[in-house]
């Protein structure tokens, strides 16, 4: 059955957070606030205890109950504060700094933190290199100078780590905890933002409380080991935006490898500068062995000897985690071996670091060492499996429940483990591996192939958790409607992760899920009389907050499949930082009742959402993979089977778009073509087909800029305008479909029929869309930009005035700073200046581009344009005032655009046409015919790609 759930009455009140209160709060505060001038005529007061000392007139009492409202304001306001989530501690780490061991990069990063207007400097180098301790000592440097705003190190968190509104919300608090003065500003975001958009966090978390802080220099966010966060790439996304406010915040990140390098989803759109950082000196690594192999508990006084610290200052490649492990190997009491034999084997076993192993070869003989039985490996990997799928640190007994691992057992491999933690913890606890080891540790034991005695499973530790969660639930859950809260810490557990324990740790395959032990567990477990209250007892662990969800809400004949279903919904509704358990709960389901279609299609939903969100290839390939599977159980016949193929098709060009692969643009081509085919008229959704198939061939047409390709996305407009007649809701967006491709068509041909008509469907779409309406911006940037190249044509000023008042428009509905509305302005501008000759038009024409430029993306479309369009600028103002040395720089920003539009390329034209112009210029000027040669090349290329601007040109 199709999937249309209405919102319960539990979630009415979740999305509407109660504006009298945010309101009241902003207004007390003010209220508050602006009575603080009182206090200038106050002396020796102390509002502690309210004891008036020299009040000679009732100002000054006034003056000491209005500095007691207040001191009461910024108690509550400290106390909501602190409900926001903090961030780990961070003091128990074991590796240290090396004082000195850093300098040199010290010294770089300040000077180019300094002297940098970018929003990011990202630091980068190798696993086990030093990136989390400098980050450290930086954080502590900089708050030292008053100059942190937060420092958050994402590697300490659990697997499933926070989302990006819960770190803005860490973030925010250490602001706070370091600024008191920004607390009113978090305290208004608190009220503002629930349910709202990223974007919108960073703006009232973060830039609004440090800009009312009027610091003087920007301050600092430092965020270590982004690379292991899976929401990476929507935090990269969401700061873009920031990228004009590097006065006011800048970011210091740490990644393994060079972002911009790997092509990490959203890194082009941020302004940005990297640092490669190096081993440490193998000066500095043997201070750090002299010292610490002294403290060493010698057998028979065999010390290292200074041979034995330059051979293992040369192993250890520079790595401050190498040598540290190997102190903590040679220092552990578990060892049977002295520590003497310990070091000869290390140094003579050449364990280095260079090898091909990494650090690999350490790690293995540190594991041999510590656990060199048959019986103590199996002990291991069944503890370091179980808390590498551990979601949350529990109790030692509670752990011992969830892994099956006594607890006397459980303390010895504790023990010996410490050996190779990088951080500790308060004992009697067990903690998630990600939060203890280094990563780089994990990782070998969960990617190793020789060493089958060490290897680890991911997927098995799972499925073991996921089934021991399940009998847990077995004892609490009972055919009484009741259920009791709190819960005990492994019931807990259990209720809210056995979901994503089963997806982590069984197969989707419905064969092969039906004949695992959690199939049949499940089905005994859950069923009808049991389900509901599960459903309960998880909404209520996860939205402690929220209205309780009743028996009602969840619906007494719901199968299990589509109570998970009905959660994944309610949980994508809350607007909160739960995707990793929706995804769960629809992975589950899509296991149950042998895969039903509607389930497997909201997965891809989900995954799809994700994708756009994040910018990841990998969410996109998912959702494909999710889709593909519903479609298989929709045959041909199904009235959703096009409704699928469209979908699959939306999937596959969004990973075209990431990749750059065209076997998926192709496919998702014949895809769409599939679904149309399935959908002739008068079906509903063949408006809505044929939009995707003329929105995936305009991607081709970008790529092979075939005229026959523009022409079928023409007219496959036409037909979804014919389709959509008033007051389809679509309208709008069809009428502005077909005038952009019309104004491509234009670009190609100089056809000024099919710019008229552009224009005149802009205008029909406008009229369509008032003041308020979310996609107004659009229609007004589609008309100016069409109503630009019209005046060439008709000379009409009044044509250009309009283009620039709707550009000035779609800038001032722009939430934040935007490129490509800067740059069409810019461009309107400078055709203003052409006309009227006006110096004011061109200045502020450069000024816009400039500004565009910097927000711009690296190596994008909308790159290459800006950069023509400062170009042109800075050619007619040298054209202004003859300074060859701005001629220079026009013709060096030309070929810059020129670069990022190779041939093939739909909008090479205009940059080859413009730098053919600015080389004949130097020529005239300087009389050095060196240029010749290139304007004879690029004449050549012009006259290939567009003939009749070549034509246009002449001969020189």
């Amino acid at each position: 059955m199709p999937l249309d759930f209405k919102r319960p009455k539990f979630l009415s009140r979740l999305f509407s957070p109660s504006k009298d209160r945010a309101s009241n709060s902003t207004v007390q505060r003010s209220q508050i606030r602006s009575s603080q001038s009182i206090l200038g005529g106050a002396h020796h007061f102390q509002t502690g205890d309210l004891r008036v000392l020299n009040a000679p007139n009732a100002t000054q009492v006034n003056a000491v109950k209005e500095a007691a409202m207040q001191q009461n304001v910024d108690k509550i306001e400290r106390g909501r504060l602190d409900t926001l989530p903090k961030r780990p501690d961070m003091s128990r780490m074991w590796v240290e700094f090396l004082p000195n061991s850093r300098q040199p990069e010290i010294e770089e990063l300040c000077e180019r933190e300094s002297s940098s207007t970018h929003l990011v400097l990202c630091v980068h180098g190798p696993a086990g290199i030093g990136k989390s301790i400098l980050a450290g000592h930086l954080s502590d440097e900089f708050r030292s100078a008053g100059r942190l705003a937060a420092s958050i190190f994402l590697d300490v968190f659990a697997a499933d780590a926070p989302g990006p509104e819960t770190i803005v919300k860490m973030i925010a608090h250490e602001i706070g905890s370091i600024h008191t003065q920004a607390i009113p500003k978090i305290v208004e975001a608190m009220d503002q933002c629930h349910g709202t958009s990223l974007g919108n966090y960073l703006q009232k978390y973060i830039l609004e409380p440090l800009r009312s802080l009027h610091h003087p220099q920007p301050l600092i966010i430092i965020i270590d080991a982004m690379d292991e966060w899976r929401d990476a790439a929507i935090f990269i996304q969401a700061i873009a935006p920031l990228n004009s406010e590097s006065s006011v915040v800048k970011f210091i990140l740490t990644y393994r490898l060079n972002p911009c390098a790997s092509r990490m989803p959203g890194i082009d759109r941020v302004s940005i500068c990297t640092y490669s950082l190096g081993p440490i000196a193998k000066e500095v690594i043997k201070t750090y062995f002299k010292k610490y192999l002294g403290t060493v508990l010698w057998v028979d006084g065999r010390k290292a000897s200074p041979t034995d610290v330059e051979k293992l200052s040369e192993l250890s490649g520079g790595l401050p985690v190498w040598a540290s492990t190997v102190i903590a190997l040679l220092s552990h009491p578990f060892n049977e071996s002295p520590p003497n034999k310990i070091l000869a084997e290390i140094v003579g076993s050449r364990l280095q670091v260079g090898g091909a192993d990494g650090l690999g070869e350490l790690y293995r003989f540190a594991l041999r060492r510590l656990f060199p039985s048959s019986e103590a490996r199996k002990l291991f990997r069944r503890y370091i499996g179980a808390t590498i799928a551990l979601q949350e640190s529990l109790s030692l007994l509670d752990f011992s429940m969830l892994a099956g691992i006594p607890p006397h057992l459980i303390n010895r491999i504790q023990f010996a483990l410490s050996a190779l933690q990088t951080r500790s913890r308060p004992p009697g606890m067990i903690y998630p591996a990600t939060t203890l080891f280094h990563s780089s540790f994990l990782e070998f034991l969960q990617n190793m192939t020789r060493e089958s005695s060490f290897a680890i499973s991911a997927f098995d530790s799972h499925s073991a958790l996921g089934l021991t969660c399940l009998e847990q639930l077995s004892s609490l859950l009972a055919p009484s409607p009741r259920c009791n809260f709190p819960l005990c810490a492994i019931q807990h557990y259990a209720v809210k992760h056995w979901p994503y324990h089963m997806s982590n740790g069984t197969p989707r395959s419905k064969d092969q899920w039906s004949q695992t032990k959690h199939c049949s567990t499940l089905q005994t477990v859950l069923a009808a009389g049991t389900r509901k209250q599960w459903a309960i007892l998880f909404w209520r662990t996860l939205m402690p907050e929220a209205d309780e969800l009743r028996l009602e809400d969840v619906g007494e004949e719901n199968s299990m499949a589509l109570t998970l279903r009905r959660l994944a919904y309610w949980l994508d509704q809350s607007g909160g930082d739960h995707w990793g358990f929706q995804v769960a709960c629809l992975d589950v389901a899509v296991r149950i009742d042998n895969g039903d279609a509607e389930a497997w299609s909201e997965l891809g939903r989900v995954y799809r959402a994700r994708g756009d969100r994040m910018g990841s290839l990998q969410m996109y390939e998912e959702a494909v993979v999710a889709f593909r599977h519903a479609l298989q159980l929709r045959p041909d016949s199904h009235p959703g089977h096009a409704e699928l193929l469209d979908k699959i098709a939306i999937a596959l060009r969004s990973s075209y778009r990431r990749n750059g692969n065209h076997d998926r643009l192709r496919e998702a081509i014949l895809c769409s073509r599939t679904a149309l085919t399935l959908s002739p008229v008068p079906h509903p959704d063949r408006g809505r087909y044929l939009s995707t198939l003329a929105n995936t061939l305009n991607h081709l047409h970008a790529h092979n800029s075939d005229p026959k390709t523009l022409n079928e996305v023409i007219s496959l407009h036409r037909e979804a305008l014919a389709l959509r007649p008033p007051p389809h809701p679509k309208r709008p967006s069809s009428l502005n479909n077909l005038g952009a491709a019309l104004s491509d068509l234009y670009r190609c041909n100089d056809d000024i029929k099919g710019l008229n008509e552009a224009i005149s469907l802009h205008r029909e779409a406008l009229a369509l869309q008032p003041a308020l309406h979310p996609d107004r911006s659009r229609s007004l940037d589609l008309l100016a930009s069409t109503l630009q190249p019209l005046r060439v044509h008709n000379g009409n000023i009044d044509t250009l005035n309009e283009a620039i008042s709707r550009h000035r428009e779609v800038l001032a509905l722009c939430p934040a700073p935007h490129p490509r509305s800067l740059n069409n302005l810019a461009c309107a501008l400078h055709s203003l200046y052409q006309y009227n000759r006006n110096i004011r038009s061109l200045d502020e024409c450069i000024s816009l581009a400039q500004e565009a430029l910097a927000l711009c993306p690296a190596a994008t479309a909308l790159r290459a344009a800006t950069l023509d369009t400062l170009a042109t600028a800075i050619l007619s103002q040298f054209e202004q005032n003859g300074v060859v040395d701005v001629l220079n720089k026009a013709i060096s920003l030309f070929h810059q655009a020129l670069i990022l539009c190779p041939p093939g390329n739909i909008n090479r034209g205009y940059p080859l046409e413009n730098l053919v112009k600015a080389l004949r210029k130097r020529i005239e000027v300087t009389g050095d015919d060196q240029d010749r040669g290139e304007i004879e090349v690029l004449k050549a290329g012009l006259a290939a790609l567009q003939p009749a601007k070549a034509k246009r040109l002449g001969e020189y």
